[in-house]
């Protein structure tokens, strides 16, 4: 029993209906195992909800609002969710840096255009840089959004590896030469949680800008929940069933189920499996690491943010941080468990695109920055004081806010611990082989049990790999463990 529901007669079980949970019982379902879906919360979504954060009739996403991982993720992409009422709207321009002389650098679906938002010197660079993750970006999607393995295109990957298993700052030296080109690149960057002389923290900023010159960085019609949604209705259009509301303490409660697929950070899984569990992957799942957190801000505003860069109103997402030292200065100090002085701040304007949010001329924002694990910290003026550096005028707009801190993070949503909404510390030993470095990292070592959450390859984002992967591999140990039996 779980929850006081019966699991007599399953055949599976998922414990969290995030993006990572639903997923993995989707694929469940579909290969034909009677599947039920636990959540704790009163609503599927985990960090892929939305809801009235500030006035009634507002919508606001609570945690993740733009989603180019979730267009490029081919299982997910796979689904056909537009039957289950999902609708996806690109802005035109994926992303915005502005700079305090009044204009930006642009990222859109043209490398051509956004080299010609840079420095002259950089044009170049940049195409040359981002040419080649662009058009070789199947080859590449297909073996970044798996655990460690024999990659499919090794000489594609082995090239781009080159680059981006480099520190960010030594990249961003290497191949730009004017402020502009590298404040961008420094944003980008950010995105990794970690230090720009961090290996690998360059990958990120290559990613992202390929998917936004290959897929956009969209955002979902209607907030984010409606991804989920329709997540949800595929699974129960395969027979699935989620019960919400419904927590789980103890893996003992789940012993009727053949499999048990678990969307939850490392720290609730030693909770969870009690002595089940062998001493040596308790203590390496001990010293698993977490990131730093993040303090997010919602908006609702009585129009417009004003920027003062007119570019900033063509994209769904403004990077405000100014130069590359600034934003390596800020994110250095969060790595350093300091809160920084100018923080780097991250802004989505989704109802600039998607007026169903508010229903009226009135408009939301969306914002976060970094911040030591589980800090309690408002960052309020900090965070809109970037604002209106930026949007002069913008703190007059404001009709109401809603703030929330690293740690209510946490006490909202277990899996983020300490705030961390990325699922592990990003760093090079735990890209692929988290939470444990094992040829199969979802299998736990107890039998029939797998991880699915974000601290599994290939981590962090919305796009339901880790699910799906932690189901492939779940399925592959059923039809072993029958063969050996037959």
């Amino acid at each position: 029993m779980a929850g006081g529901q019966s699991l007599r007669g399953v055949d599976a079980v998922v414990v969290g209906a995030g993006p990572n949970g639903l997923a993995a019982a989707i694929e469940l379902a579909r290969a034909g195992l009677k599947t039920v879906v636990l959540e704790q919360a009163a609503t599927v979504g985990g960090g892929c909800r939305s809801a009235e954060l500030t006035l009634p009739g507002i919508v606001h996403d609570v945690c993740a609002a733009i989603m180019p991982l979730a267009v490029a993720s081919p299982q997910l992409k796979d689904l056909d969710l537009g039957r289950y009422g999902l609708e996806w709207i690109t802005p035109p321009a994926a992303l915005a840096h502005p700079f305090d002389d009044g204009s930006a650098a642009v990222v859109t679906s043209s490398t051509a255009e956004t080299a010609a938002s840079l420095d002259g010197v950089d044009a170049k660079a940049y195409s040359n840089l981002m040419e080649p993750v662009v058009r070789n970006w199947s080859s590449l999607a297909g073996d970044l959004l798996m655990p460690l393995h024999f990659p499919r295109h090794p000489v594609v990957l082995g090239r781009f590896g080159l680059r981006a298993l480099l520190p960010a700052a030594t990249l961003a030296r290497l191949v730009f030469r004017g402020s502009r080109a590298r404040a961008l690149f420094a944003g980008l960057a950010a995105h990794s949680v970690l230090p720009f002389s961090a290996w690998a923290s360059a990958s990120f900023g290559l990613v992202l800008a390929a998917l936004a010159h290959v897929a956009g960085w969209p955002l979902v019609r209607g907030g984010s929940q409606r991804l989920v949604d329709a997540m949800s209705a595929c699974l129960r259009d395969r027979d699935g069933v989620i019960h919400l509301g419904t927590s789980v303490s103890s893996l003992d409660e789940l012993s009727e189920a053949g499999l048990v697929l678990l969307d939850v950070s490392p720290r609730q899984l030693l909770a969870m499996s009690g002595d089940r569990l062998g001493s040596l992957t308790r203590r390496r799942l001990a010293r698993f690491r977490y990131g730093p957190g993040v303090f997010k801000m919602d908006w609702a505003l009585g129009g417009p943010i004003p920027w003062k860069a007119k570019a900033c109103a063509r994209a769904g997402t403004v990077h405000l941080g100014g130069s590359f030292e600034e934003i390596a200065q800020s994110e250095n100090a969060v790595a350093a468990g300091r809160l920084a002085d100018r923080p780097f701040v991250i802004v989505a304007q989704p109802s600039l695109f998607d007026s169903s949010r508010t229903g009226d001329a009135r408009h939301t924002g969306w914002a976060y920055c970094h911040v030591p694990s589980g800090s309690n910290a408002d960052l309020t003026q900090a965070v809109e004081a970037q604002v209106e550096r930026f949007a002069p005028g913008f703190r007059s707009g404001i009709l109401a806010r809603h703030a929330r801190t690293a740690a209510a993070a946490e006490a909202e949503n277990p899996n983020q611990v300490g705030g961390d909404v990325t699922g592990g510390l990003n760093s090079l030993g735990q890209l692929f082989t988290r939470p444990l470095a094992r040829l199969v990292p979802y299998a736990i070592g107890i039998e029939g049990v797998f991880l699915c959450s974000a601290s599994t390859p290939p981590g962090g984002g919305v796009h339901g790999q880790c699910g799906f992967n932690a189901a492939a591999a779940a399925l592959k140990s059923r039809r072993r463990r029958s063969a050996d039996a037959g």
